[in-house]
C-alpha cells in the first residue's frame, strides 16, 4: 500500500545568532585545510507516516535508493523512498508489509540493510533473524534459550554481519554471518570477554553497535556498562571500562557512535529517571580505550540514540529520546534543546537531513 506525506510539522526554536558556513560540497572553503561545518539552531519536522500501532526502533538508510527501511514491534515492515531529498513532499511510502504471517507478535528492535537484502532480529525468546528481499522474508536463524534477547544488528559489508544480545551464558550473545546472512553462528564464550553480573544491553535504538571499517564497538548496559571492541570483524575481542552511570538494570549506555576510528560518544542514563544528567554522557578520543564524562550535570538527561552529524569534524552531535531532540556543536560538552518532540532513533542522510522514528510515527528532520 502506498501513501504520500501525511503531515508537515515545523518547529523553529532559535537560540542566538545562527552561524553561516559555506557548504563543503561546493568546493569553496574559507579554511581549506578544515571541514566547513554547519551550526544548527532549529529543526523542521516533517511527519511522513503516522499510525496508532507504530512503534519503531529499527530504522536504517537504504543502500541504493534515497530513503530508509524500517521494522516495527508488530512484525511489520515498511520502506520510504525519497527521489528528491530537498522536497519532503516527494517521499513515497510502502507500508505495511507483513514479515511473517505465520508468526504473531514479532517484536523487531534491530535491523541491518545491505545491497542485496534487509535483515531484522526480534527481541525475546525465541529470537528470530529474518532475511527480507524482493522474494519475501525467510527465517535464517532461531535461538530458543529462555534468556535470548537480541538488541542490535549491523554489517561490515554485504557478506559479513553481526548481532548482539544479552547473555545466555557467561558472555554477551554475539552471532555473526560470513555468507551474506544466509547462516548465522553464535560466538562461543571462550572467545569473548566474560560478562559482569547484571551486564546486558538495551534494545532502544539499534545503536548498541558501531562499525567503521573492520573495527566494531559494542555498548553494554545495566549493572555494568562497558565497551566490547574488535579490530578484525569479530574474530577477537577486548573490553574497556566506562565511567557512565551504572549499577542498576536500567542504567548505562543506550547508544554509541563514532565519527572516525578515534572519536566516539555514548549516551544513556536511566529511562526511569529521564532527567538524570550527572554522568549519562561519555566521550573518547582514543578509539574507546579510555572514556571521559562529558556535559556532567548538564542537560540532556536520558536519551536513547546519539549520532554524529556528517561533515562536522566530530564536533556535531544530535541526541534523541522520548523527551525530545538535542544538538551539540562542541563535541558533546554543551547541548541545545531543539524540541520536546520525542523519537527513539535517528539516521542522518547528509549533514542537515535525517530520518527519525518513534512512537506512532516516522519523520524527516531538517536541521538548520
Amino acid at each position: 500500500m502506498k501513501t504520500k506525506l501525511l503531515v508537515l510539522l515545523t518547529i523553529v526554536l532559535c537560540y542566538g545568532c545562527k552561524k553561516d558556513y559555506k557548504n563543503e560540497a561546493s568546493g569553496v572553503s574559507e579554511r581549506p585545510s578544515e571541514i566547513v561545518k554547519k551550526s544548527f539552531s532549529e529543526v523542521e519536522i516533517a511527519v511522513l507516516l503516522n499510525d496508532s500501532i507504530l512503534n519503531i526502533r529499527a530504522l536504517e538508510l537504504l543502500k541504493n535508493d534515497a530513503g530508509c527501511y524500517f521494522l516495527t514491534s508488530e512484525g511489520l515492515a515498511g520502506q520510504i523512498k525519497t527521489p528528491d531529498l530537498n522536497n519532503v513532499f516527494l517521499d513515497e511510502i510502502t507500508y505495511p508489509i507483513t514479515v511473517d504471517a505465520d508468526k504473531k507478535g514479532l517484536n523487531f528492535r534491530a535491523l541491518a540493510v545491505t545491497t542485496n537484502a534487509n535483515f531484522g532480529v526480534t527481541v525475546g525468546s525465541p529470537a528470530y533473524v529474518y532475511k527480507i528481499d524482493d522474494s519475501g522474508a525467510s527465517l535464517v536463524y532461531q535461538e530458543s534459550h529462555k534468556n535470548a534477547f537480541y538488541d542490535a544488528m549491523a554489517f561490515w559489508n554485504d557478506n559479513e554481519g553481526i548481532a548482539i544480545g544479552d547473555p545466555t551464558d557467561s558472555c554477551m550473545s554475539i552471532i555473526v554471518t560470513r555468507d551474506g546472512g544466509e547462516t548465522w553462528t553464535k560466538i562461543e564464550c571462550g572467545n569473548l570477554p566474560r560478562a559482569k553480573d547484571g551486564e546486558a544491553a538495551f534494545a532502544a535504538s539499534n545503536t548498541n553497535i558501531k562499525i567503521i571499517g573492520d573495527n566494531t564497538w559494542v555498548a553494554t548496559g545495566g549493572k555494568s556498562s562497558r565497551v566490547l571492541f574488535s579490530s578484525d570483524k569479530g574474530q577477537t575481542w577486548s573490553v574497556f571500562e566506562t565511567p557512565i552511570v551504572q549499577g542498576l538494570q536500567t542504567t548505562g549506555m543506550y547508544s554509541i557512535d563514532f565519527y572516525n576510528d578515534k572519536i566516539g560518544y555514548a549516551i544513556g542514563g536511566d529511562y526511569t529517571k529521564p532527567d538524570g544528567n550527572a554522568v549519562n554522557k561519555i566521550k573518547t578520543n582514543d578509539g574507546g580505550k579510555t572514556w571521559q564524562v562529558a556535559a556532567k550535570n548538564k542537560a540532556p538527561g536520558y536519551r536513547s540514540c546519539v549520532q554524529y552529524v556528517p561533515n562536522s569534524n566530530g564536533e556535531g552531535l544530535v541526541a534523541v529520546g522520548f523527551n525530545g531532540i538535542d544538538y551539540s556543536n562542541d563535541s558533546g560538552e554543551n547541548w541545545m534543546h531543539l524540541t520536546n518532540e520525542g523519537f527513539y532513533t535517528i539516521r542522518f542522510v547528509n549533514d542537515s537531513i535525517a530520518y527519525a522514528a518513534g512512537d506512532k510515527r516516522i519523520a524527516k528532520l531538517n536541521f538548520r
